[in-house]
């Protein structure tokens, strides 16, 4: 006991002392329910204060108790808490290092010491599905989702294996659910937008590319996303004009138009539709407008084909002619021109024309088939032989093929969008074999 504790016992002493130099009667206290006492005023104010002491001893030894009960429990749950955190970092670590029995082995260690432990749920369900395991992965994301219903990796989680087992609609569902927490996420739109641009569904699918376009954040990822937008508006054009719905499909060709003139697919579609509601003459002027300010050798085939079938070769011939007198080196006009001859039996014209092009400088397979088949009607097979063997060696056929002009994809048919790398507005005639590798 320290010296402050003493000096204060022995002043209360002698407080009381005098108390009871000047208190020495009597008094009665009555127990409830009991008998009645009488005692001296100073034994009741030492047995108040025993009383007290007593009390305040008992309320000090249950806070220290419990006190220490709580440092043994915490202690505990931190012991816990480190051997968990150990078994999923060698759970990881086995991960990372490709061992997944190894890694089942401690994450099924850590559920047994946490059955809770979101994280190991959601890793073991990770290696169900790589083991194809697609049931006992459900069951460990549901798991984990019943623990936090709103926990965005067990959401995200669930929704791949959905698209992992066809589940299209389950999958949206799962999508709907993240974006009703966060709307901005663009891992979830661009999600989305696979399933729904793999079901066809353009028309929602426009509304999912304007949301990922507000929410890119960097200029870049704007622009690309802008072509996007284009694209996809393209396309619910083209499905429109497929079932048959003119209306829509003219309004989505024009809205793509505006947005980007330059898109070839989109006149060729809105050409389509003038033509299937007998506006032929609207039609060759958009095609032949956009020639003019494209230069697309697309359009310009497309053209002879419309004009030829109205009944109009002159007319096209006049348009090669004319485009020929402001570019006399377009090797591609020349050929088209020469192509377009041959069409047409002007057997003359066309030789005259093709022999312009300077073989030297544009090796066209189809130029040599072409001219081989004209030797063959001016009767002369041994040049008509020479011509086809060149055309044999570079092994292609008549038929001009189409090259993405981003990938170098080829294809034998025309199509908006390549079918390698998924852009629009790419496809050109690989004329000359200048198609990008």
């Amino acid at each position: 006991m320290g010296k402050v504790s003493i000096s204060i016992f022995i002043l209360f002493l002698g407080t009381v002392a005098i108390f009871a130099i000047f208190n020495q009667e009597a008094t009665t206290i009555k127990v409830p329910f009991g008998k009645t006492y009488e005692i001296s005023k100073i034994a009741l104010l030492l047995l108040s204060s025993a009383v007290g002491a007593i009390t305040m001893l008992i309320i000090i030894a249950i806070r220290d108790a419990k006190r220490f009960i709580n440092n043994w429990q915490y202690q505990k749950k931190q012991k816990k808490e480190a051997e968990v955190q150990e078994s999923y970092s060698k759970a990881l670590n086995s991960l990372l290092a490709q061992n997944e029995d190894g890694a089942k082995g401690f994450l099924q260690g850590v559920l047994s010491k946490e059955p809770e432990h979101l994280d190991a749920l959601l890793r073991l369900g990770d290696i169900a599905v790589s083991e194809e395991d697609f049931q006992k992965a459900a069951e460990y994301y549901q798991k984990a989702r019943n623990l936090n219903p709103q926990n965005l990796e067990a959401l995200f989680s669930t929704e791949r294996l959905m698209e992992k087992t066809g589940r299209w609609s389950d999958a949206l569902h799962y999508l709907e659910e993240i974006l009703d927490i966060d709307e901005e996420s663009l891992s979830a739109l661009y999600r989305k937008r696979g399933i729904l641009e793999r079901q066809g569904r353009w028309d929602e699918l426009v509304s999912v590319q304007k949301l990922i376009l507000k929410n890119e954040h960097t200029e870049k990822d704007k622009t690309r996303e802008r072509q996007n937008l284009v694209g996809y508006k393209y396309e619910y054009g083209r499905q429109s004009l497929e079932n048959g719905d003119l209306e829509k499909a003219k309004k989505a060709f024009r809205t793509v138009l505006r947005l980007d003139k330059d898109f070839i697919p989109a006149t060729l579609g809105l050409a389509e539709v003038l033509l299937r509601e007998g506006e032929n003459e609207e039609a060759v002027n958009l095609l032949e407008k956009s020639y003019e300010e494209t230069s697309s050798m697309i359009v310009l085939a497309r053209l002879e084909d419309l004009l030829i079938n109205l009944g109009e070769p002159a007319r096209l011939i006049r348009i090669y002619k004319n485009n020929l007198l402001k570019h006399p080196q377009d090797l591609g006009i020349k050929f088209f021109l020469g192509k377009l001859f041959y069409r047409l039996e002007m057997i003359d014209d066309a030789f005259e024309t093709l022999l312009s092009i300077d073989t030297g400088s544009a090796a066209y397979p189809e130029l040599h088939q072409l001219m081989g088949s004209l030797y063959l009607k001016r009767h002369q097979s041994d040049k008509a032989v020479q011509e086809f063997r060149k055309a044999l060696d570079m092994k292609v056929a008549l038929k001009l093929p189409y090259c993405c002009m981003e990938c170098g994809h080829t294809s034998p048919e025309w199509s908006g969008r390549c079918g390698s790398c998924k852009k629009w507005n790419t496809y050109q005639f690989n004329l000359d074999s200048t198609c990008k590798t």
